[in-house]
């Protein structure tokens, strides 16, 4: 998890106020559509089918919404300027576009980290000391005591080319959820190719359906700050060798393990299919303090398909009252639960108490032969687990694979 230095995003959004111009063609200069930046202060819709132009930083402030009907496609420009949508805490987005027309983020620039994605910020729950922050891009507050918090709706939306960098720390997500709340609706939706994480939960209570991550560079799914949520049927398909780190990288807090609310998603019906990398061969990587309840996973292409990697999260899966689980998972390697303390010659590594054994006890099994499951790409099952199966595919239509 890659922390950006927002100032320059901010300085960006500080200069601007909202814009929203048509530029005509002119002496062969094409027609770019409207052009979108800065804050939006009042409720902004667009309209179905048409096009429009990311021009640099677009903020949505409390209490407008923005509209983005079926079939819209939102393109950054590729000049050189930090470009984002953010969803301030109170502001709403209501992004629906459908199977046969969805809602397209994406650049003109058709690579890995051309733009700076979409984030949305709410006055759900947050680990941090103080129970709230500010967003990571674009410097804006999050958290609370909300949970059930309305941030909008996303139906059928793919965000595409995101990552973008300011210098080697400073990369952008996919979807980036700051203190989102459950009364927030997030269904169908694709990060793709990004060159930072595909969707990242920052705490809150967000739950999330049918969402596909492909090809990230960083991770497909990640989550810190006490996120609770659920997360079913979701797809993390990664294809360029050596590029792609986790499938999931799962904190609670990185700088308290202990900090509550506890991370404790339930992640149901999902597939997740890696490749290996130097130094880049976790799957599942279940540390700093996260608990979860795991079930009807698909687990291949990583050399260590789980591992946990804190005393605190392993202990989770052994404690007698409420302890995380993971049940119905197939994983191609076996599961390693170790970790390590102290630097340099005070360094002690402790191997864990959650075993090969009790992970095959409960109903999973290691080392399966993935062999025949996936007939193209990520389709395929395994009696019930997996999130995609051949006889029902959400995905046809409207997720790029490839």
């Amino acid at each position: 998890m890659k922390k950006i230095n927002f100032f320059a995003a901010a300085l960006l959004a500080s200069c601007c106020t909202f814009t929203f111009v048509s530029c005509n063609e002119d002496n062969g200069t094409p027609d770019y559509g409207d052009d979108l930046t800065g804050y939006v202060e009042e409720d902004l819709l667009l309209e179905a089918g048409k096009t429009y132009y990311l021009n640099g930083s677009l903020q949505v402030k409390a209490p407008a919404t923005l509209t983005i009907e079926e079939g819209v496609t939102v393109i950054s420009r590729n000049n050189g300027k930090v470009s984002y949508i953010l969803i301030e805490q109170g502001a709403k987005i209501d992004a629906r576009g459908t199977k046969d027309a969805p809602v397209v983020m994406t650049s003109e620039k058709k690579s890995h980290g051309a733009w700076g994605g979409l984030h949305i910020c709410g006055r759900a729950h947050t680990n941090l000391t103080g129970g709230s922050g500010q967003s990571e891009i674009g410097n804006a507050s999050y958290g609370g005591q909300d949970d059930e918090d309305n941030s909008g709706v996303l139906e059928y939306v793919r965000l595409e080319y995101t990552g973008y960098s300011l210098n080697e720390e400073t990369e952008s997500n996919g979807l980036s959820l700051y203190g989102v709340g459950n009364g927030t609706k997030i269904s169908h939706v694709q990060a793709y190719k990004g060159a930072d994480d595909g969707i990242e939960f920052f705490g809150g209570s967000v739950n999330i359906d049918h969402c596909v991550v492909v090809d990230c560079f960083d991770d497909s799914f990640d989550w810190t700050e006490g996120w609770n949520g659920t997360a079913s049927n979701i797809v993390a398909y990664q294809i360029s060798e050596g590029e792609c780190d986790c499938l999931m990288e799962c904190d609670n807090n990185g700088d308290n393990f202990a900090a509550t609310p506890v991370s404790r998603p339930t992640i149901d019906k999902a597939t997740f299919i890696g490749v290996d990398g130097e130094g880049k061969n976790r799957g599942l990587r279940f540390r700093a303090g996260t608990e979860v309840v795991l079930r009807n996973a698909l687990v291949t292409g990583k050399s260590k398909c789980i591992t946990l990697e804190t005393s605190e999260t392993d202990g989770s899966f052994t404690r007698s009252v409420d302890p995380s689980a993971i049940t119905g998972t197939y994983i191609a390697s076996d599961i390693e639960s170790k970790w390590t303390t102290g630097e340099g010659a005070s360094a002690e590594e402790h191997i864990g108490n959650y075993t090969s054994t009790m992970f095959t006890d409960a109903g999973n099994v290691i080392n399966h032969d993935f062999s025949g499951v996936f007939a193209g790409g990520f389709i395929g099952t395994v009696g019930t687990a997996g999130a995609v199966s051949a006889d029902d595919d959400w995905t046809a239509g409207w997720v790029l694979a490839e």
